[in-house]
C-alpha cells in the first residue's frame, strides 16, 4: 500500500509518490535474534570467567572484551554485573524446577522417587557443571542480588517439595509447618548431593556411585526420622 501526494511548485506541476511500507518482520526478527545471541555470548563469557573468581570481582570490561563489544553495549542487556549474575542464576536453575516437578508428581513410592531425584541431580550436574559450580560458590556470596536470587529458587524447591508431600498419603495429615520443615531438609540434602557430584566430576573425593549411595542412605535416614517425628507429635 502507498499514498500519493501531488505537489505543485513555481507554477510547474510535478508529482511525487510517497510510499509507506510496514516494518519488515524479518528485519525486526533478525535484530532480536542478534540481540539474543549477544546476550547469550556475554552470559557464556561471564560463566567462563567465573571459573577462577567470584562474581564480586568480575569486571564489566572483562566480559565485554571477551565478546568483543563496547562497554556501552553491555548496558543494552544488563544494568550491571549483579544483574548479569541474576541472569546466570535463572539460566542455571529455572529449567530445573520443571524437571524436579516431574519427579515429584510421579505416582511412585518414596524410595523410587528418591532414586529418581538422585539420578536427576547427577545428570544435571554432569550436563551443567559450570552453572552448578557458580550457584554453589555464589550461594553465600557478597553480591546481594545474586545471593537473593539463589535463595529464592531454593525456597521454590522447598515449596514444591512441600506441595508434593501434601499429596503423599504418608504426609498429607502432617501440619503444614512440619511438611515445610521436612521439605527443607530434603532440598538441603539434594543441594549437598549436587555439590558432592560436582566434586566427583573433578576427580576429587568419593566417586559418583559412592555419592549416589550416600545420598540414598541420607534420604532414608531423613524419612526414618520423619516417622519418629510423627510418632512424637501424634
Amino acid at each position: 500500500m502507498f499514498t500519493e501526494t501531488t505537489l505543485r511548485s513555481t507554477g510547474a506541476d510535478w508529482q511525487t509518490s510517497v510510499y509507506s511500507f510496514p516494518v519488515s518482520r524479518t528485519t525486526s526478527g533478525s535484530r532480536e535474534a542478534q540481540k539474543q545471541r549477544t546476550r547469550q555470548a556475554m552470559l557464556d563469557a561471564a560463566l567462563g570467567l567465573l571459573e577462577d573468581q567470584n562474581i564480586s570481582s568480575l569486571g564489566l570490561r572483562e566480559v565485554t572484551r571477551a565478546v568483543d563489544i563496547t562497554p556501552a553495549a553491555f548496558y543494552r542487556h544488563f544494568r550491571d554485573i549483579p544483574d548479569l549474575g541474576v541472569a546466570l542464576v535463572e539460566e542455571a536453575l529455572d529449567s530445573l524446577h520443571t524437571l524436579v516437578r516431574t519427579v515429584l508428581d510421579a505416582p511412585v513410592e518414596q524410595t523410587e522417587r528418591m532414586d529418581r531425584t538422585v539420578r536427576l541431580v547427577r545428570d544435571y550436574v554432569r550436563e551443567h557443571p559450570a552453572h552448578i559450580r557458580f550457584v554453589m560458590r555464589e550461594r553465600h556470596s557478597g553480591v546481594r542480588a545474586v545471593r537473593l536470587a539463589i535463595a529464592s529458587h531454593f525456597d521454590r524447591f522447598v515449596a514444591e517439595t512441600a506441595e508434593a508431600l501434601a499429596e503423599d498419603p504418608g504426609f498429607s495429615a502432617w501440619d503444614g509447618h512440619d511438611r515445610e520443615m521436612l521439605a527443607g531438609m530434603l532440598v538441603e540434602q539434594m543441594v549437598q548431593t549436587g555439590s558432592a557430584f560436582l566434586t566427583a566430576e573433578l576427580g576429587e573425593g568419593p566417586n559418583a556411585e559412592r555419592v549416589a549411595a550416600t545420598a540414598r542412605d541420607r534420604h532414608r535416614l531423613i524419612l526414618l526420622g520423619a516417622e519418629r517425628w510423627q510418632d512424637q507429635t501424634d
